[in-house]
């Protein structure tokens, strides 16, 4: 749980209703997982089980719908922080017809919900079914004070694991074998567990999304880490550091130089009022003009909340407006298809006059 007000939850029900009426939304159908727990506190996972919270735009009382074997009173104190009433469901009833008699109109249902619940639910329901991204990713995009300052004690947690890098990521070690000692320390730091562990060295720091392998680290390897992990309460990390096993070379330096610059521009240019496309435009503009836009294969960035990856994305052209509260990476890359590869990532925070800075280690080229 966050350190805001109590009342916490009641107030993000009613932001959802709002929205969902300024948007012609009759029904919301929020789906267990991250749009759950922002709501209830609770992620509620039922499997192959459908768990479904149904908020009436009307201001009429919500409705938690669960496999009955589910309702404990963890689940009764979650329904009760929104005020829903319960409406547990045995085995061998049709779960999907129970939630679409309770609906009608335009439903806007939690774009997690699987396909399993969701192609049944729109051949049933009485209206029509849309995705429901324009109502709650809209109000998970802005960030509560509390939210921020849990984001940012996330971001402290993982700056202390690149902090200790020079103990793990050595010279004669395979990559798995680093990843290991570095899922070791991101426990250690007391993040729930590691949400995901990148180790590119040498040609592997290339590939954005490589993970690990048996490849030894080498002398004179470039190494990409990209790590995170949440805390108890949900809210994640994730941040990105570039490595040179031994001095680098003049050009590699060069370069690397360039894109550190490229991340400070679009990290400056954040602040409220501006189309978060321009925050991907200072990175990209800047490793174009040095002849690096090419090696950019990628968005400058995403949300990041209770979830990992989640709205609002840096795209080019994005047209999302900056608001207070919002928070996102900026994490652009040069990648070398079988050479070498570089990225930089740091989470960040609008405020009312600018950005907050959530990570905070070095962001140099840091030679081990």
């Amino acid at each position: 749980m966050t350190s805001d007000a109590p009342d916490l939850h009641p107030h993000r029900l009613n932001a959802i209703r709002v929205r969902a009426q300024q948007r012609g939304i009759d029904h919301v159908v929020v789906y267990s997982g991250e749009d759950m727990a922002y709501l209830t506190g609770q992620r509620l996972d039922s499997h192959e089980r459908l768990t479904a919270l149904i908020i009436p735009a009307d201001g009429d009382t919500p409705l938690l719908v669960l496999p009955s074997l589910e309702l404990t009173e963890t689940v009764r104190g979650a329904a009760d922080l929104v005020g829903a009433t319960v409406l547990p469901w045995a085995d061998g009833t049709d779960a999907v017809a129970l939630v679409a008699g309770k609906v009608s109109g335009r439903v806007a249902v939690s774009t997690a919900m699987p396909a399993l619940h969701l192609v049944p639910l729109q051949l049933v329901v009485d209206g029509e079914v849309v995705l429901a991204s324009d109502v709650i990713d809209h109000v998970r995009a802005v960030k509560t004070p509390g939210e921020v300052d849990e984001l940012a004690e996330a971001a402290r947690r993982i700056d202390a694991v690149h902090a200790r890098m020079d103990e793990f990521l050595q010279v004669g070690r395979t990559e798995a074998e680093v990843g290991a000692l570095i899922t070791a320390a991101i426990e250690a730091e007391g993040l729930t567990h590691a949400e995901f562990v990148i180790v590119g060295s040498g040609p592997h720091g290339a590939d954005p999304h490589h993970g690990v392998s048996d490849r030894v680290v080498r002398d004179g390897d470039i190494v990409v880490v990209d790590i995170g992990g949440p805390l108890a309460s949900g809210y994640h990390s994730d941040c990105t550091r570039t490595y040179s096993m031994g001095e680098p070379s003049d050009r590699v330096a060069e370069e690397y130089a360039v894109l550190q610059e490229a991340q400070r521009l679009a990290r400056e240019a954040v602040r409220p009022g501006v189309a978060i496309g321009e925050i991907d435009a200072a990175a990209r503009d800047q490793l174009s003009a040095a002849g690096l836009g090419e090696r950019f294969i990628h968005r400058t960035g995403h949300g990041i909340g209770l979830g990992l990856h989640e709205p609002p994305f840096v795209t080019a052209g994005a047209e999302t407006v900056l608001a207070e509260g919002m928070t996102f990476s900026v994490e652009p890359g040069i990648y070398l298809d079988g050479r070498w590869g570089a990225r930089l990532e740091d989470i960040v925070a609008v405020t009312a006059d600018g950005r907050r800075d959530l990570n905070n280690g070095e962001r140099g080229l840091r030679v081990l």
